[in-house]
């Protein structure tokens, strides 16, 4: 991204997003996938996973709300960031989710 010419904030921004949104796929999905896709002034990142999926997406965005498991907070995660971080860090995004099916989430960064 450096050699895109995209300033150090955004490429922070987009690191904390797409990194919290990568935990949420290891503590709780069975798999996950993420795409990429950088075009002139934006970069799109898409993160699905096949897992229990979110039954309160808004909940789920309050800080602190963790459904992490006890194994998953012994290893030092699950506090509750994950949502509320990824929606600081990013200019926009989209959760779509079914229970016992997986989560899609879409996060979007602009640039100049």
């Amino acid at each position: 991204m450096k050699q895109l010419g995209i300033d150090g904030k955004t490429i922070k921004n987009i690191v904390i997003a797409l990194y919290e949104a990568e935990v949420n796929v290891v503590a709780h999905a069975w798999k996950g996938v993420v795409h990429v896709e950088i075009e002139e002034n934006k970069i799109t990142i898409q993160v699905n996973d096949e897992g229990p999926g979110i039954p309160d997406i808004d909940l789920a965005m309050q800080a602190g709300y963790s459904t992490a498991s006890k194994q998953v907070r012994e290893m030092g995660f699950g506090a509750g960031m994950g949502l509320p971080n990824i929606k600081k860090n990013t200019d926009e995004l989209v959760i779509e989710t079914e229970v016992g099916k997986g989560t899609r989430v879409k996060m979007v960064n602009y640039f100049s």
